[in-house]
């Protein structure tokens, strides 16, 4: 039973880079980002604060009555979505 089962690969680094900024499209707080992109703390908080400092996702104030922290993938973010989404469907012919 054990090698009937197949492993998964690990994603690539542009993987959870497209993975991240989809989520975040609509807008969605840290905690619910994290386990939609299926990423643990340490390694989703690496990948969070490098998008952040590089102007690929924002934080949206105000944007929660309840108080709840929102982040939202900006329009330099779209962009590089869209250039990954192309570059991945060229790699996939």
């Amino acid at each position: 039973m054990g090698e009937s089962r197949r492993r998964k690969r690990r994603r690539s680094r542009t993987e959870v880079i497209l993975d991240i900024l989809n989520e975040a499209l609509e807008g969605v707080n840290k905690t619910r980002l994290m386990y939609s992109c299926n990423l643990n703390f340490g390694r989703f908080n690496l990948y969070f604060k490098e998008l952040l400092n590089a102007g690929l996702i924002e934080k949206l104030e105000n944007s929660n009555p309840g108080g709840v922290v929102v982040y939202k993938t900006t329009d330099k973010g779209r962009e590089l979505l869209e250039v990954l989404r192309k570059a991945n469907k060229l790699l996939s012919l």
